[in-house]
């Protein structure tokens, strides 16, 4: 019998394979894909670097940045010193989110001030609802029962705000629109992330592939770690697995095909599923100024420039990512290429007269969980009611949103938990 197995190589795998290595336990990690990282991998693909996503940490986001640490690949990241953010709009036109030195939430009152893509009556509506947004409490399991858009319009905040402002942000942590997404689940995000403490939102980024900042040297701080990981190793039961204790890492609707009948009391495939889909450009020369950018008035969400990390040599490859991607994930390639080259032409003039080298598509029709209103109900603890088998993913009840950020904290529950 072994000590402990770890089953999957995600960002919660690798977590909990580390804190149970480092309590001295005999670790073995199980992956099923011939490399680790989970939902955050590249691929090669025509002499260039290809993330599978575009996938943003904040400062506040310090368990992730601890795992950085740990694997030695924060050197790999770049942390903005002080949040600024720029949107644009068709006709390159570009207003900025910045925050001051003020404490919060009076660190982002001057951009909010002259924020272009908010007429002066809608920025004057922010106030009273950031002030009752800050005084929401997270333990209200109330707030799991309504939509964030409802809550906002309740608020005073009128549909044209939403894509404006609050969806910028909603869009890539939820992984849905303000008008879909929980508000426990927004309530989070904002309070966390931008109201509570001026630094928290400071964004950081991958300046190489991510399967150099995860995958790989996660490989190298696992191996010294003493943890045996198994690549292209799917377990298809666990019943298979003849182990003290086990730590189950993989998606939701994998876990709920593994788990015996039981083991929890959640429906975990009543968590569904919200779609991620990556559109790739590259021109043959520079159209984009800004490392990432996001859109307002546009289909285009958010705009990073991957050039130096792809090793594109030449013109400039930019990654469109589109959260919550339901009405574009059935879309053809050349459906997604007739949309979206007009609306980057609208964005960056540049890109009207420049030549497109290459268009490709990367779907995620399964990226994270659905996270609407109820969604918490669905959410497991990391301990099961099988003695000595845990949990630990990004849908596991961290109270998070599914991001890089929950994955890792579901890691260290599970392994606490497990210790």
């Amino acid at each position: 019998m072994s000590d402990v197995v770890v089953i999957g190589g995600g960002l919660a795998g690798i977590t909990a394979a580390l804190d149970l290595a480092d309590a001295g336990r005999t670790v073995t990690l199980l992956e099923a894909r011939p490399r680790l990282g989970g939902a955050t991998f590249s691929v090669e693909r025509d002499g260039m670097w290809v993330d599978n996503g575009q996938h943003v940490f904040l400062r506040c986001c310090t368990a992730y940045r601890g795992l950085l640490e740990r694997l030695g690949a924060t050197a790999d990241t770049e942390l903005q010193q002080r949040l600024a953010i720029p949107v644009l709009r068709p006709g390159g036109r570009i207003s900025w989110l910045r925050r001051t030195g003020l404490p919060a939430p009076l660190h982002l009152g001057a951009s909010i001030a002259h924020f272009g893509p908010l007429p002066p009556a809608d920025r004057l509506r922010l106030l009273p609802a950031i002030v009752a947004l800050r005084r929401l409490s997270l333990d209200d399991a109330s707030l799991d029962e309504q939509t964030f858009g409802e809550w906002l319009q309740q608020h005073g905040q009128r549909r044209s705000s939403f894509e404006a402002l609050w969806d910028l942000i909603a869009l890539p942590t939820i992984n849905l629109d303000s008008a879909r997404a929980s508000l426990a689940l927004a309530a989070m995000v904002f309070k966390v992330g931008l109201l509570e403490d001026a630094g928290a939102s400071d964004v950081g980024y991958a300046t190489v592939p991510l399967q150099r900042v995860h995958g790989d040297a996660a490989e190298r701080a696992l191996a010294t770690a003493g943890v045996d990981v198994q690549v292209k190793a799917r377990v298809q039961s666990l019943d298979d697995v003849d182990a003290k204790t086990i730590v189950l890492a993989v998606p939701h609707d994998e876990a709920a095909d593994l788990l015996p009948e039981g083991a929890v009391t959640q429906d975990l495939r009543a968590l569904g599923v919200s779609p991620i889909v990556n559109l790739h450009v590259v021109y043959d020369r520079p159209v984009m100024q800004h490392a990432f950018a996001a859109a307002v008035d546009s289909p285009v969400q958010w705009v990073f420039d991957r050039t130096a990390s792809s090793g594109v040599g030449e013109g400039q490859y930019l990654a469109i990512s589109l959260s919550g991607a339901d009405g574009f994930e059935d879309k053809t390639v050349d459906e997604l290429r007739d949309t979206f080259l007009p609306a980057l032409a609208e964005l960056f003039p540049a890109a009207r007269t420049a030549e497109i080298v290459s268009f490709f598509v990367t779907r995620e029709p399964r990226a994270t969980f659905r996270g609407v209103p109820g969604t918490a109900h669905h959410r497991p603890n990391p301990v099961t009611n099988v003695p000595g088998l845990f949990l630990a993913g990004a849908w596991t009840n961290t109270g998070w949103p599914a991001t890089m950020e929950g994955a890792v904290r579901s890691g260290h529950a599970a392994a606490e938990a497990a210790r």
